[in-house]
Formats: C-alpha cells, sequence, structure tokens
C-alpha cells in the first residue's frame, strides 16, 4: 500500500470515526429548541402515560389522552370537560417565567370529539378555571397558549377559582422553588349522575376539585398530599381540604401516582406532613 492511499484510508476512518460520535455516542448535551427553552434529549420520545404525574386510566370512563408541551390531560368529550390534568413543574418552570398572562379561551385543537367552546361560559356565572393554570405555564410561548385551551378548563366557582384554588396554585409553584421540581394531578369531582350544566354544548358543572402532589425529598423518599374543594367559596385555610392521597383515591375511584415505584406508592400516599413536607401556612395566601 503506498503512502498516498495510507493517507486516504486515514482521513475516511477520521470522518467515520467522528459521525459515529455524533450520530450513536448517545451525548446528552442540553440542546435550544425553537421556542428557545433548554431541552434535554434524553428524554425526547418518552411515554406521556409513563410520568409520575400521569394517573392510571380508567377503562369505564370517556377518555381522549391528549399531550401538549406543558401538560397531559384526559379529556371527557359526553362532559366537556377534564377527566385530569397532570404536568411536572420545575424549578427552573418558575423562577425563569417570562411570558405575560393572556386571555384567549379557544378550543383545543387536538381534541377529536365534541368539545367546550368560549361561547358556553359567556354569562353562566362561572369562571372558566384553569386545571393547569397560566402562571404555572409562562415558561414559553406555546405553553401559555395550551393553558388557555378550554380542554384544560372547567366551570369554577369565582370565589373558590380567585380564592383557595389560586392559595393552592401559589403554593405548588412555591413547592416547586423547594424540591426543584414536583408533579401535579388536578380535576373535577362529579358526585351525582346528572350535573347541572351550562352553554349551548351543555359544559358540565363539577360538584367539586382535586388536587394531588407528588415530590421527592432529598433522602430520596417521596411526600405527596390530596386536596378536595367543593366547587363554591371556600373560605377556610387550607389545611382543612387536606387528605392522603390514598383517601383522595378513594374518593375519586382513581389510581394516582401509579407509575410510582410500589413501595414509594405504599408509604407515601398513606401519610400526610402539611406542614413539615409542604409547608401549608394557616394564613390565607391570596392577600
Amino acid at each position: 500500500m503506498d503512502k498516498k492511499t495510507s493517507i486516504i484510508i486515514l482521513v475516511i476512518l477520521a470522518v467515520l470515526g467522528t459521525a459515529y460520535h455524533f450520530l450513536w455516542s448517545g451525548d446528552e448535551t442540553e440542546v435550544e429548541d425553537p421556542q428557545g427553552l433548554i431541552v434535554d434529549p434524553s428524554q425526547e420520545g418518552t411515554d406521556p402515560l409513563s410520568r409520575l404525574e400521569i394517573p392510571y386510566r380508567l377503562e369505564d370512563s370517556e377518555a381522549e389522552i391528549i399531550e401538549h408541551m406543558g401538560y397531559t390531560l384526559s379529556y371527557n368529550n359526553s362532559y366537556r370537560v377534564p377527566n385530569w390534568v397532570a404536568y411536572e413543574l420545575l424549578e427552573t418552570e418558575v423562577i425563569t417565567a417570562y411570558r405575560s398572562r393572556e386571555d384567549e379561551f379557544t378550543p383545543d385543537p387536538l381534541v377529536k370529539g365534541r368539545q367546550a367552546y368560549d361561547r358556553d361560559y359567556v354569562g353562566s356565572g362561572y369562571d372558566r378555571g384553569h386545571m393547569a393554570p397560566a402562571a404555572d405555564m409562562r415558561w414559553s410561548s406555546q405553553t401559555m397558549r395550551e393553558s388557555f385551551y378550554l380542554s384544560n378548563v372547567c366551570p369554577q366557582n369565582h370565589n373558590l377559582n380567585s380564592g383557595a384554588w389560586n392559595d393552592l396554585e401559589k403554593q405548588v409553584r412555591y413547592e416547586a422553588r423547594y424540591y426543584k421540581s414536583i408533579w401535579v394531578v388536578c380535576g373535577p369531582i362529579f358526585e351525582y349522575n346528572n350535573p347541572k350544566h351550562i352553554g349551548g354544548n351543555h359544559v358540565m358543572v363539577p360538584d367539586a376539585f382535586f388536587k394531588a402532589l407528588l415530590a421527592k425529598r432529598k433522602d430520596g423518599s417521596y411526600a405527596s398530599i390530596g386536596f378536595v374543594f367543593p366547587n363554591k367559596a371556600c373560605e377556610r385555610n387550607l389545611t382543612h381540604y387536606v387528605m392522603t392521597v390514598d383517601e383522595l383515591e378513594a374518593k375519586l375511584g382513581m389510581d394516582l401516582f401509579f407509575n410510582l415505584d410500589e413501595k414509594d406508592q405504599d408509604k407515601s400516599e398513606a401519610e400526610i406532613d402539611p406542614y413539615g413536607d409542604w409547608r401549608i401556612r394557616d394564613e390565607i395566601l391570596r392577600n
């Protein structure tokens, strides 16, 4: 083999080696996506239903599972409200929030069946109550826009929406800063077979709302807590509406955080420490 041929072979091998490194090395360097967000490539392609915040799908309920950038939801086309909305909130998403709030509620473009429209809420006497709040979705223009999809809202009493429900939303953002990340699942509760409805599309009015939180402590164990608020003015302190996730699951007939390891799930969902793990204050936060 002459010298010229050897050099050509070495150059080809070097090029192939470089290509292999970029294509197959598994480099997990963070990259920036078109929205200006930092993306971890190792998370791309993850099955959304395998995430910790996703409840076990109820086989006997009508559900259209939809994944948005900021949250995942199970949509009930008969009731025109979500069965649940779930998302993980990161500290970085809270402290780097920069998008101003939007107030244009629109139908969800990913819902295939019947859904609510903004006109259903006009003059109804109910707020368009966010499940995944806009303030948790300010880290991207896309997530902010998604938070105003009508698949993410329910008819909610105004005093609850601006009061205790808002207090808990603030508490969630506080906990995301404390724990660095927090898993959230929330949604409506219907206690009767023929609920009240609003609008021409018969959007069903929930009797109550739930929210469950899960966080990982510094020692690697998990803490969880559940809340239930009746769909009316709730003037008592947040601790009044607290329960264990086990108690909440029994009320809902739903398995929350079922992707968590069984031992961790059994322990964390059976106990609560509102003051130690969650720092729930006795005073009302909204002021």
